[in-house]
């Protein structure tokens, strides 16, 4: 038996970055450290505020492929504070990478940038995003990072 795997988008969040931190060939990739600046989640029921201080933990591999581990806390309109472990990859044609990594503008449609949101809350109304998967859906701007987060059914 087959079985359907639906998904329903919930909210999108638009992250401020900073420039990078290079911390240099690893040997693997190239570590960098992009700063979280701030910067707003909004969707139907849902409007909050992303906090500056975090950062997104990536790995640029040989061949272009970006390993991305993001982690950062947003605050709900109704003062939820909800924590953010954002895991996922990037990937495309190594010119349109690279142009990325210089942050220059690339069309999103041309770039793979998925990612797997995990949540923390003590908030009782958002308990909901600890119990369910959810997938990211990215694009990445020159001064900003774009991401609809879909619930998994």
């Amino acid at each position: 038996m087959t079985r359907v795997l639906e998904t329903k988008y919930v909210f999108s969040l638009v992250i401020k970055v900073g420039a990078p931190i290079i911390a240099g060939d690893l040997g693997h990739g190239v570590r960098r450290i992009i700063p979280i600046l701030g910067g707003e989640v909004f969707g139907e029921g849902i409007k909050g505020t992303i906090f500056p201080g975090g950062a997104d933990f990536q790995i640029i591999r040989p061949n272009g492929l970006t390993e991305l581990e993001a982690k950062y806390a947003f605050a709900m309109n109704d003062g939820a504070i909800v924590y953010i472990e954002n895991v996922g990859i990037r990937s495309g044609p190594k010119d349109l990478v690279d142009r990325i990594a210089k942050g220059e503008s690339v069309d999103p449609a041309l770039i793979y940038f998925r990612s797997m949101p995990k949540f923390e809350t003590g908030a009782e109304k958002y308990r909901w995003l600890m119990e369910h998967l959810f997938i990211g859906v990215g694009a990445r701007r020159p001064d900003r990072v774009e991401i609809d987060v879909h619930q998994v059914m």
